[in-house]
């Protein structure tokens, strides 16, 4: 067994140990009674059977499973003991100093941005204090990113519950505890954040400017969610569209957005002519510069990393290692944050995302051998149909609605996004110097737009396009992957067997 093999054993066993304490929802520091006798259990079988590896992997394995579920239990402690947590939903006014961490939300009649706290004054008494808090504010005065801000207000637990969405699980894997409401502001100074996000932050509103200026809604606003994670642009009328069709993944910053668009952009330049290793990096430096643009959000970061490590598969010629990489990587991100495994579903996408493309669709491509390979059409429809259906059992799992049509839907419109994502930074970076150029770069994009937005409301005035399907438990996903896995290492195995033939 080689290093690179047990070393693989020891991440499953570490995620492992984090999946076990997510979903029997242990108190903080009540998962002692199973690191005892698990830790015991461990040492025991390395020490004992010293001299049969068998036998000491599996004890270190053990080890690492416990190592999981401590990482979890000391997460969850950190969370319980958290000061600003504590002092939520008291009646005590609280006078917070800190400096907005991220670039604001500006939406239509608010603003909304993540101060953090740095000081703390309750009752006449100011001490030190770290941590984030979500503020929303009214529209104006305009704050920007590293303002120095006095804030007073009431601290509150985030709502459970908004339409069907635990928002309060959302905001506690990025470490919000509390929210304030439209609290009273006071600037204290400008300019006390990192200067490379503040240019970052000020290049993507010129970009957002751009491309607003030379196409409308609902085009425009498909592309500022894609590109910037903001809806403010997009209506309720097509949102509701694109969650009937099952296509709400294509107006976010997701994680599966950004691994089958890296891997369809990676492609559409081979076809366009690029050698492999110029395709190779243009990809992954488009990549690094929309992670940096949006402001280099963790959700993205994690996606990103994964996206690149695919490609690094494709690059080098060894897809198969691309699993091992993309769980040694999912392990060092649970380390730091154990709790993207339950409440990150962009996590969960993008790493099921690149499962599918690794495993499935080489099937896929040899299944549609008979489809014309014109602008990459077979790779394009074996990967946006391997990533959909390796990702739509979670999807259904967290959202409680499925998409009878949504794979149709998606064939039809996915593989173009990575020619409208190349048109659309194109025409609005174009439109910064030369708004006329811009302009003219613009119609192929909205051409393209109005395609997929023709598609989606097509199929989104079928009755049965879709169904809810509530409380669905996570032991279904369980089995549902459980039976994938079989079903692959099936069909692996019949290739084996095909290969030693010949």
């Amino acid at each position: 067994m080689t290093a690179s093999k047990i070393f693989l054993y020891f991440c499953l066993s570490f995620i492992l140990g984090i999946f076990i304490s997510s979903m029997l929802g242990f108190l903080p520091g009540s998962e002692v009674y199973l690191l005892l006798p698990g830790l015991i259990l461990g040492i025991l079988l390395i020490s004992v059977f010293w001299k049969y590896k068998k036998f000491v992997i599996f004890g270190f394995c053990i080890l690492f499973l416990v190592l999981g579920i401590w990482r979890k239990g000391i997460f969850d402690l950190r969370i319980e003991n958290s000061k600003l947590r504590i002092l939520n939903d008291k009646s005590e006014t609280a006078t917070l100093v800190g400096v907005i961490a991220e670039d604001p939300i500006i939406k239509e009649k608010s603003t909304s941005f993540v101060f953090n706290a740095e000081q703390i004054n309750v009752n006449g008494k100011t001490s030190n204090i770290s941590g984030k808090i979500l503020i929303t504010a009214r529209k104006y005065p305009v704050y920007e990113y590293g303002d120095k801000l006095e804030i007073t207000g009431n601290l509150k637990a985030p709502s459970e519950d908004i339409n069907g969405f635990n928002y309060k699980n959302y905001l506690l894997k990025d470490g919000i505890y509390s929210v304030i409401s439209f609290p009273k502001i006071e600037l204290i100074s400008k300019n006390q954040g990192n200067n490379l996000y503040k240019y970052l932050f000020s290049f993507k509103n010129k970009l957002k400017e751009s491309l607003n200026s030379v196409m409308s809604p609902p085009q425009a606003g498909i592309l500022e969610a894609l590109f910037f994670g903001d809806e403010n642009n997009i209506s309720n009328d097509w949102k509701d569209k694109f969650n009937l069709t099952g296509v709400r993944h294509i107006t976010a910053v997701s994680g599966m957005n950004i691994t089958i668009i890296s891997a369809l952009i990676l492609n559409f330049l081979l076809f366009l002519g690029f050698w492999r290793k110029q395709a190779f990096f243009i990809s992954v430096i488009l990549i690094v510069f929309y992670i940096l643009m949006i402001g280099f959000p963790a959700s993205a970061l994690r996606a990103g990393i994964m996206g690149i490590l695919f490609l690094s598969a494709q690059y080098f010629g060894r897809l198969s290692f691309a699993p091992r990489s993309i769980i040694f990587a999912a392990a060092f991100m649970l380390l730091l944050n154990p709790l993207l495994l339950k409440l990150d579903v962009g996590f969960q996408l993008s790493f099921l995302a690149i499962m599918g493309l690794v495993y499935l669709q080489p099937h896929f491509q040899e299944f549609f051998q008979k489809i014309p390979n014109f602008l990459q059409l077979r790779y394009t429809l074996a990967a946006t149909l391997s990533a959909q259906i390796f990702t739509l059992p979670v999807l259904i799992y967290n959202f409680g609605r499925i998409s009878i049509l949504s794979p149709i839907v998606n064939i039809l419109i996915v593989p173009l996004f990575s020619l409208i994502t190349i048109l659309g930074f194109t025409f609005s970076f174009a439109g910064i110097f030369l708004p006329f150029l811009g302009q003219i770069i613009s119609w192929p994009a909205w051409l393209l737009l109005t395609y997929v937005l023709k598609v989606i409301d097509l199929f989104s005035k079928i009755q049965f396009v879709s169904k809810n399907i509530s409380n669905m438990h996570w032991g279904l996903l369980l089995i549902f992957y459980s039976v994938s896995g079989f079903i692959i290492w099936r069909l692996q195995e019949k290739q084996k067997l095909k290969f030693l033939q010949y």
